[in-house]
């Protein structure tokens, strides 16, 4: 392919093909050729003039791959495909802002070059519409904006005052560009919270054997194995096992499923218990789940809450703005007058500077690597006066080692010991089973699939049959208390001595303790300054979940500078002492990763899932982290704290500067069309402000670096 460099500036290059160099489809194919590379994040291409811009790792040796990728690319390479979603939100603001100009640039010139009769016309034409629209406000008895909006236009034309009718109807033609947009961006978001990102599945062959393919691999007919707290791929049916699956992204209802052998599934629910192989009857565009997803597209009632709260309370200012025009007609007998308070439309502003707010914030924290599922949750997280933490893989590492592998007999040795549980713990999403089969791995032990079917038991462990004896692996209380397993004194002297300082998985095969496997998981260093900011930021209570011994979660606790804390909890438990704090006045912020704090997720007033999250903990939470950095929590805060503050800040100047113009008119200071000219400048003024950025990018990175300074120094 031939391109010239048009950009080359750190991760980000930009290079031109041509025009006509590929068409649009082309060009969707074209990325996601670059984005099979692992160093390429983002890629969007323009056909219009065969711009390629490419996000990447910075680096010199990428940024040649990079090259050599695009020099390797011939005509034969360019095949068609669908946008990604971020390339689909891209088009949607991309689309939105040249709008925009195409209407300031259309007023501009029509003021400049047309002859003012010209200009009335066109003025009373674009009048029919809100005229109309009025009428029929009028005739259902409804007291709203475009009442409002009609009746302040017919009265400016019947006055002769054309020029404030224009800006009026300029500003409302705006405030509709916005709206369309704010409804597609709904439903960009939603359609992306509800898309499954699944790259692998496990097929089961005709011998029963478990393979791990790709999932653009699989066929109508196939068979595959879905474990538990994993998403289902496909539509099809259940041929083996049972479940419990949670389908709320489905129909609504969070109440898990039971599901059984000859029950349907469909693709984006999720197994909350058990392990069913499904036979597969469609994927893809043809899920059930895609069919949904098309349907929410092609709505033309959806609408972002925030909007809607926006146009309510525009509603409800709207009696007031006839009644103040009313009385200072009687008042005054002075139709002038009576004008220049009725074209002072604080709804306009309203509608126009709170969905850019809200915007703004949404496309901030998105260029932050969050994604959020809605702007009530931006509010949410804002109010929220407590936050509860799940203690590993949110406020530890998100990748624990483990450090030592012990035998408690001669039976087996300790390379058995993690092959064993390497084997029985490879289908599970949590950290420390990732850890454990990542050692096995890391020392060249193989694991082939001696065992038979696995059940998992939420937050204890999991049994199995293993060399046809039963194993199970887990925690202390699951092995000792409910499996009731036997450990011998000098066993249990053992434990005392290695396991005080780690987190241990124990292993136990047919009726006996065999093995132990320390983890080590330490406090992530910027947790501490992570929770001293959000206490300082509004932030009253912070409480951390943990399953860990008394000892233990006491210890992290105090590492963290945590007060409240609770040891040994249950997945139970964790939903539980959410809803007890909801139920003592508090709104509850929720972080999580792993399967058992999905209830806790479900739970809360607003939940957040990290970037190392179970597939389960991503679907039910809120915001997801795209990144593996606890600073995104104190970022969130600030920019929906900014946000709420903006909006207000917005509120209280519309009234102010309105209400002036009101008093002004009434006292004859001002004409209709000085009026009308002010509030329309202002309207835009507080538009223009509502797209500031909340966060000050550079003082907050330096307070970030300062203190990660300061807390590397003391550790």
């Amino acid at each position: 392919m031939k391109y010239q460099v048009m950009h080359d500036n750190g991760p980000r290059l930009r290079v031109r093909a041509g025009q006509w160099a590929f068409t649009k489809e082309e060009g969707y194919g074209l990325a996601s050729l670059l984005l099979d590379y692992d160093f390429i994040h983002d890629v969007f291409t323009s056909h219009r003039n065969g711009s390629i811009t490419i996000y990447y790792d910075e680096g010199m040796e990428n940024k040649q791959k990079i090259f050599e990728i695009l020099n390797s690319f011939t005509m034969d390479d360019l095949v068609e495909a669908e946008p990604t979603q971020t390339q689909v939100s891209k088009e949607i603001t991309d689309d939105f802002y040249l709008k925009l100009a195409k209407m300031i640039g259309r007023r501009l010139l029509g003021r400049w070059f047309l002859p003012l009769p010209i200009k009335n016309a066109l003025t009373i034409i674009r009048a029919s519409k809100y005229i109309w629209e009025g009428l029929d406000s009028l005739t259902d008895f409804r007291v709203d904006v475009a009442l409002l909006d009609g009746a302040a236009v017919t009265g400016a034309l019947l006055q002769g005052q054309y020029q404030p009718a224009s800006s009026m109807m300029f500003l409302l033609s705006i405030s509709d560009a916005l709206e369309d947009y704010t409804v597609q961006k709904a439903k960009s978001t939603l359609k992306d919270s509800l898309a499954l990102n699944i790259d692998t599945v496990w097929v089961v062959g005709d011998d029963g054997e478990e393979k791990q393919v790709s999932a653009m691999e699989i066929k109508k007919g196939d068979k595959i194995k879905i474990h538990m707290g994993d998403v289902i791929p496909v539509d099809g049916k259940v041929v083996d096992g049972e479940a419990m699956v949670n389908e709320a992204s489905m129909t609504g209802e969070p109440l898990a499923v039971h599901k059984s052998e000859g029950k349907t599934v469909h693709a984006g629910t999720v197994i909350e218990e058990g392990n069913i192989v499904v036979e597969v009857y469609s994927m893809n565009k043809e899920t059930r789940l895609n069919k949904i997803i098309d349907l929410i597209e092609n709505s033309e009632e959806l609408k972002a809450d925030t909007q809607s709260k926006a146009e309510k309370l525009a509603d409800s200012i709207v009696p007031y703005s006839f009644l103040a025009t009313a009385l200072t007609y009687l008042i005054t007998r002075n139709a002038s007058k009576a004008l220049s308070v009725l074209m002072v439309d604080f709804s306009c502003a309203i509608k126009l500077t709170t969905p850019l707010s809200i915007i703004s914030a949404m496309r901030e924290a998105s260029d932050n690597r969050m994604m959020i599922k809605g702007g009530k949750f931006l509010e949410a997280y804002a109010n929220a006066d407590t936050i509860v933490f799940d203690k590993t893989g949110t406020l530890t590492n998100a990748t624990p080692k483990v450090v030592e592998v012990i035998p408690m007999s001669s039976k087996y040795k300790r390379n058995d010991i993690l092959r064993m549980a390497a084997c029985i713990e490879e289908h599970f999403a949590h950290s420390i089973a990732t850890a454990i089969v990542k050692q096995a791995e890391e020392e060249g032990l193989k694991h082939e699939e001696d065992h038979s079917e696995v059940e998992y038991i939420v937050a204890h462990g999991i049994v199995t049959e293993y060399d046809g004896k039963r194993a199970v692996i887990g925690s202390r209380h699951f092995l000792f208390d409910d499996e009731n397993i036997k450990v011998t004194k000098r066993q249990e002297k053992k434990i005392e001595k290695e396991v005080a300082e780690h987190s241990v998985v124990y292993l136990a095969i047919d009726g006996k303790l065999e093995g132990l496997i320390c983890i080590d998981d330490p406090v992530r260093e910027e947790a501490k300054y992570v929770i001293e900011e959000l206490k300082s930021l509004g932030i009253e209570n912070v409480i951390m979940l943990t399953g860990d011994s008394e000892s233990g979660a006491k210890a992290g606790a105090k590492a963290l500078g945590i007060t409240e804390y609770r040891s040994q909890v249950l997945p139970e438990d964790k939903s539980r002492i959410v809803e007890e704090l909801k139920a003592d006045g508090k709104t509850v912020i929720m972080v999580g990763d792993g399967i058992n704090d999905s209830p806790a997720l479900a739970a809360a007033d607003v939940s957040v899932s990290m970037k190392h999250s179970s597939d389960i903990a991503r679907e039910v939470a809120d915001i997801s982290l795209l990144s593996d950095d606890l600073y995104d929590l104190v970022t969130l805060r600030k920019l929906s704290t900014g946000m709420l503050d903006k909006i207000n800040s917005n509120y209280r100047n519309i009234v102010a500067v309105n209400g002036s113009l009101l008093v002004l008119g009434v006292m004859g200071v001002i004409s209709p069309s000085t009026s009308s000219m002010i509030h329309n400048l202002s309207t835009m003024l507080f538009g223009a402000m509502s797209t500031k950025s909340v966060l000050n990018e550079r003082d907050f990175s330096n307070d970030i670096e300062v203190e990660a300074i300061e807390v590397a120094d003391a550790s």
